[in-house]
């Protein structure tokens, strides 16, 4: 890979990770895991990530973006 590429790549990575909605996206999915983690403890087995994100948004989005919201400010 050329340097101009890697560098491109870099500089990518570097505003990906340095993006407002980036980091609320994976603050988002860290708290889908933290979800799927606990209701499959408590099913006994793994319920699957789709299960756990749909049950997450219909129960909890909400209340999570309120909260972190008013935490920011």
């Amino acid at each position: 890979m050329s340097n101009a590429v890697k560098e491109s790549s870099s500089s990518a990575n570097d505003l990906l990770r340095n993006s407002t909605l980036y980091r609320e996206f994976q603050a988002e999915r860290e708290e889908i895991l933290r979800h799927k983690w606990i209701e499959s403890e408590k099913a006994g087995h793994d319920i699957g990530f789709e299960r756990a994100l749909t049950d997450w948004i219909i129960n909890h989005r909400a209340h999570w973006r309120k909260t972190r919201q008013s935490a920011q400010n």
